[in-house]
């Protein structure tokens, strides 16, 4: 099982689970599973997270700041399928016809070289067809459209796509077996 994180996860991670950490055996996971290429940081992400909270993220979290940590996303490249979804299936059509067409191309293209996107196209990279390693994207946003962007969010677009995802308790929880209360006082 391959896990990609986004910076949202690793900002609940930092706030609400962290503090209660007895003697760092819930970040030491972390930091094992990154180091081990269980967990993936892309790039992205470390960029969000060093700027999201003042770094909060990465203070605490200094191993995600360690190239040898990240993997690359400038290969990642949408297909063309990819785009005609992004144009119909992954925005809001009400809200792209608010935009003139040079406003939604760049809108477009700032959401292409966004985290979100490059989690996307790393989850589709990796999909097995068989299932035998399956890839699963770990977010805390919900489904719920509360920010009036064009772009829907993470856990619809993967719905739609058919790429498991799912919040941080559940990853710890149900794919991991670990029970927070052994490692949180």
């Amino acid at each position: 099982m391959t896990v990609v994180i986004d910076t949202s996860s690793l900002m609940a991670l930092v706030r609400y689970y962290l503090p209660f950490d007895k003697d760092d055996s819930l970040k030491d996971f972390f930091r094992n599973k990154v180091e081990h290429k269980e967990i993936i940081i892309i790039d992205k992400v470390a960029i969000e997270s060093k700027r999201n909270a003042k770094g909060i993220i990465t203070t605490n979290l200094s191993f995600i700041n360690e190239k040898k940590n990240q993997v690359k996303t400038d290969l990642l490249l949408p297909t063309a399928s990819f785009l005609r979804d992004l144009e119909n299936r992954f925005c809001y059509v009400a809200r792209k016809n608010t935009l003139t067409e040079p406003m939604f191309e760049n809108r477009k293209k700032e959401y292409l070289e966004s985290a979100d996107a490059k989690l996307i196209l790393f989850c589709l990279s990796n999909k097995n067809p068989l299932n035998f390693e399956k890839t699963i994207l770990v977010t805390e946003e919900t489904k719920t459209d509360n920010d009036l962007k064009v772009f829907k969010k993470l856990p619809v677009i993967c719905d739609l796509l058919k790429i498991e995802h799912c919040n941080l308790p559940t990853l710890l929880d149900n794919h991991y077996n670990l029970k927070l209360s052994k490692h949180l006082k």
